[in-house]
Parts: structure tokens; sequence; C-alpha cells
């Protein structure tokens, strides 16, 4: 979703935050607009692309979300890992982040938030829907969007390339492991047939073809995979707004009757955000690491890889499940909390660098 990553030191500094992705917050919303109101008039069409589905797998959304997916994941250069030797430390607290805190400080935020101090005014039976999508949106690092975060703080490009690139091969185990140990802790059960569909799906698959697809671009020269990255970008925002048109159609009634359980929805999702890049960052400080590799680190622990996290749920639970609203909220809120932190890192650089290395 974010603008071409090339691969060299000048093309990788290229990100900035497009016009439609600097307004994401807004199109979701006029898609909750569309989406309600098309719901409500022509419900017929909406309930007839629901039906559509093999494994319990929705066809339209399954296509959707690989347009969503593929032309983000053609940016990851697995062959870049190697760098990854010159920012160790920081490459660890990343994956220590992602992997070892975030998804069970969701998982603790949801009990709490969703089950305790939010469940007299939550709907009852979508309580542990809820729980499972604030937990699925949690399990996945950001793939595409931490580019253009990065380099707003001019983080070391490097590094978050070879960082992209290594989440991303250990999601493709770790995510339906994780998914179903915390699913499962919260008493919720674990369609795991589903959950395993929903990874080759949504992961295996897309990287194997993503990676065929920029072998044959890069063989043509890298303007003409540069250009077709360009090109390639609006497609993943269209098909993720399509999608959420066609959630919020299903999800509209209940929005209608209880708007509130979406700011109810945000609050343990923001908690999640600020706790993790503050960790993240205050670790990369105690271990001396530049602050070029320290903010992409703290960005990389804090996002989430949101459009596998609406796909998923939405073949576990369905479109108007709990746990596929709850996923959405995350797409509502991602750009103007991400852009908080960018600028929480970049005013306090003066501060880190009075304890860590210069980056």
């Amino acid at each position: 979703m974010s603008n071409s990553i090339a691969q060299s030191t000048d093309s990788a500094r290229k990100p900035q935050i497009g016009f439609f992705e600097k307004w994401l917050t807004v199109w979701v919303f006029l898609c909750i607009g569309v989406g309600i109101t098309l719901g409500q008039l022509i419900p017929a069409p909406f309930k007839f692309i629901g039906s559509l589905e093999i494994a319990r797998v929705n066809v339209p959304v399954g296509i959707l979300i690989w347009l969503m997916i593929i032309p983000m994941l053609l940016k990851i250069d697995f062959s870049a890992l190697h760098r990854v030797k010159k920012h160790w430390k920081g490459v660890l607290v990343t994956l220590f982040i992602n992997w070892g805190v975030k998804p069970f400080s969701m998982a603790l935020l949801a009990y709490v938030f969703i089950k305790i101090i939010f469940v007299h005014y939550l709907p009852a039976d979508q309580i542990d829907s809820y729980v499972a999508g604030l937990i699925l949106l949690a399990a996945a690092p950001c793939t595409a969007m931490v580019f253009v975060w990065s380099n707003l703080t001019d983080g070391d490009p490097y590094f978050t390339l070879t960082q992209v690139a290594l989440n991303d091969l250990i999601m493709v185990f770790a995510f339906a492991p994780i998914v179903g140990l915390l699913l499962g802790l919260s008493s919720i059960k674990v369609p795991w047939d589903t959950l395993l569909i929903s990874v080759g799906l949504y992961i295996v698959v897309p990287v194997i073809l993503a990676q065929l697809t920029r072998f044959v671009l890069l063989k043509k020269g890298q303007t003409a995979f540069d250009s077709a990255l360009k090109a390639l970008s609006p497609v993943s925002l269209i098909a993720l707004l399509a999608t959420l048109v066609l959630l919020f159609a299903f999800q509209g009634e209940a929005i209608l009757k209880q708007p509130l359980v979406i700011a109810m929805l945000a609050v343990p999702i923001l908690i999640q955000v600020y706790f993790n890049s503050a960790l993240a960052y205050i670790l990369n400080r105690q271990l001396k690491v530049a602050h070029n590799a320290a903010c992409p680190s703290a960005l990389i622990g804090a996002s989430n890889f949101f459009e596998l996290a609406v796909a998923t749920a939405i073949s576990l639970f369905g479109f108007q499940s709990g746990a596929a609203l709850a996923t959405v909220v995350g797409v509502l809120i991602e750009v103007p909390v991400m852009l908080s932190v960018v600028k929480i890192v970049n005013s306090t650089r003066g501060w880190y660098g009075k304890g860590s290395l210069k980056g």
C-alpha cells in the first residue's frame, strides 16, 4: 500500500506517504457509510456475495485479499536478509516485540477491556469474537506501510527491508500456532482447518506468487519493476476499500444499534500500539542501537498487517462477526496513530542520542 520500494540506497529512501494512504481513515469512514447504506437499502446482493464460499472461504473476498496482499509482498526482497547483521541487536528487539510480546499483550488487553471493563456495553454473543479479532490483528507484523513510517523517521532502509522480510518468513510458520494458542487460552474454539487454509491462501500462496512475479519483473530491469509497483500500488488500496464496503454492508445493522462498539474496540488497540512502540524504542536505546534502526524497530513492533487480519477474521468467523469488525477498527486508526508514533520518535531524537550510539 506504500509507494514503490526499490533496491538501491537512493531508491530505498523514496517512499513518502501518498495521498490515499495519508487519508486512509477518511476512506475507511466513507466505506463505513457506503457499506451500511447499501446493506440496508439492497441487502439481497450482499447476501448472495456472502454465500459464495468454498471450504468456508468466501471467493470474492479471497480474490480481493490477493489483490490487497500480493502488490505489497512484491516489495519484499528475501535476498536482503544477510544485511541483518549490521543492526542485529535492533533485529532481536523487533522479533521479541513482534512474536514474544505483542500477540500476548493484546490477548491480555482484549480480555481486560472486552470481557471485564466493557462487557456490559457490548453484544453478549460477540464478546469472544471481538477478542478473537483483536488477537488476529496483533498476531502479524506490518508488511507494507512500515516502509513509509520508517522513511518519515529517516530510518535505515536496509534495516527495514531485512526486518520485514524476516518477519514475513517467520509469519509463514508462526502465525497459525500463535493464533491457535491465544484463541485456545481465551476459550475460543479454534477452527484449525479454516485457520490453516487461511494461512495457505493469505500468506504462503501470495508470498510464492509475489516472489515469482518479482523475479520476472526484475529480469526486465529495475525501471520496469519500479513502474509495475507504482501501477499496482492503488490496486491494494482499492481492494481493501472494496472489502470494507462488503464488510460494513453485513455489519451495518449491528453498528447502527451500537455505534460505540468501534470506540470501545479502539481502546485496547491504541494501548497496544503505544505500549509496544515505547517498549521497543526503550529497549533499543538500552542496547545502544543506532536511532535510524531503533525508529523502524519501534514502528514495526507497533503496527499490524491488518489486511491479513481482516482476511483471516472473515474466513474464520464470517462477515457479520465481531472478529471481522475488530480487525477493521485496526484499519480505521492505523494511519493517525502511527503518524503520532512517528512524531514521538522524531521529537525524542536528542533524548535517545544521550543513551545510544548516533544513527
